[in-house]
């Protein structure tokens, strides 16, 4: 069992229950970690407060608003996380955004709108909260965020969503050597397929799950506590030598031709 009693971990993106973002945030407070979860609007912040007490933080975690939109939501909310906690250890990204029109029409047709949205905030926004971020890593840390095979091979209905993942893994070595020599490391997980609010949004989802389970070397989809565990285990002193990785987490698909 990995220990992180007295780590801080600072989490962006639990949409639900049901999303990564929050198995994640599960096998952390498992591990010990005391956990900060940020929420986009003021509107989520009673169920992000309801988060923290599932998870068995309450009174030692906190809920914060956090858009990654805004450079002065980040500072405030980074300045808010410093007054409670002036050192932490872990940041996980699990933010990502296009228009839906820019994922569902023919890629040839994105809108320069569009696809500049997508960019800022499924790809700057983790140069922008890493940056806020890295001064209270004193101890060095763990910077993690989400990414998909999309990046590298092209599917339906995923179009400018798989360039802004392609920018974001580009991203992580480049904030990696940026980082290395304070200690912080910086990974990207590549997640197979799972049924979260957000894959929903792809369009033919259960087409996705059923190739995964045929071709897969394992013959499974991937469950959202395996990819906690390997955020875990990124986050923990056992990854020490591990930076500017894409580690892939999806039963072995990314490994499969025809």
């Amino acid at each position: 069992m990995i220990d992180m009693k007295g780590k801080v971990a600072v989490i962006l993106g639990i949409a639900n229950k049901r999303s990564i973002a929050y198995a994640i945030a599960e096998k952390l407070a498992a591990a010990g970690a005391t956990l900060v979860l940020c929420y986009q609007t003021e509107r989520l912040k009673a169920e992000s407060e309801g988060l923290i007490e599932s998870l068995g933080q309450t009174g030692r975690g906190r809920a914060i608003q956090l858009d990654v939109s805004s450079d002065e939501q980040i500072a405030s909310a980074f300045a808010e996380i410093a007054s409670a906690f002036p050192v932490i250890h872990t940041l996980v990204h699990s933010v990502a955004f296009a228009p839906a029109a820019a994922m569902h029409n023919d890629f040839l047709v994105t809108q320069r709108a569009d696809f500049a949205l997508a960019l800022d905030v499924s790809v700057y926004s983790l140069i922008a909260v890493t940056n806020a971020a890295s001064p209270l890593m004193t101890a060095g840390g763990s910077v993690i965020t989400m990414t998909h095979i999309g990046s590298q091979v092209t599917f339906p209905n995923y179009n400018v969503m798989g360039v802004a993942k392609a920018a974001l893994e580009a991203t992580v070595r480049y904030l990696a050597a940026s980082l290395g020599g304070r200690n912080i490391r910086v990974n990207a997980i590549s997640a197979g397929a799972i049924k979260t609010l957000a894959a929903r949004g792809i369009g033919d989802l259960q087409t996705m799950l059923d190739r995964t389970t045929e071709r897969s070397p394992l013959h499974r989809n991937v469950e959202q506590s395996e990819v906690g565990n390997t955020a875990v285990f990124l986050a923990s002193d056992l990854a020490s030598a591990i930076t500017g990785e894409i580690l892939y987490v999806d039963c072995g698909f990314n490994i499969t031709g025809i």
